[in-house]
């Protein structure tokens, strides 16, 4: 009888133990792709500064697109394009045209929004180049 009582209590410590490391994983899990998705964005803010810098020195205009995929050479992975909506995919990119925004749905459904801004002040972003930046809006909840 006693080394069931004792079996029953090893089993129980390592229930827990594993209930425990698994929400740690999940909960890294979501770290990480924020981080990802802040990658993606600081690689798309330092694209940005050097369109406006090589028009500064070139001449010439900036694009007129409000989608800033459209100023850079390369999209984030997972971009879907120009969109009307919410598509059905998680941990994509795109492009609302309505609310002209880049939006990042994350695995979980909440989704992470951005504008192109183009008289962004100083005090709105550091990463702004002649008023050209990316600003990052309220997200929206699952």
């Amino acid at each position: 009888m006693r080394r069931y009582f004792e079996f029953s209590l090893v089993v129980l410590i390592i229930s827990i133990l594993a209930i425990i490391l698994w929400q740690a994983i999940g909960r890294a899990s979501v770290e990480l792709e924020e981080a990802k998705m802040q990658a993606d964005v600081a690689a798309l803010k330092i694209g940005l500064m050097e369109v406006v810098t090589q028009r500064q020195i070139n001449g010439g205009s900036l694009p007129v697109s409000d989608n800033p995929i459209n100023w850079v050479s390369t999209p984030p992975g997972g971009y879907l394009g120009e969109v009307d909506g919410v598509p059905d995919g998680k941990s994509v990119w795109y492009f609302e045209r309505r609310a002209k925004e880049l939006v990042y749905r994350f695995r979980d459904g909440h989704r992470a929004r951005f504008r192109l801004s183009r008289n962004a002040g100083v005090e709105s972003d550091r990463a702004v180049v002649s008023g050209v930046g990316l600003l990052r809006l309220e997200d929206i909840p699952k």
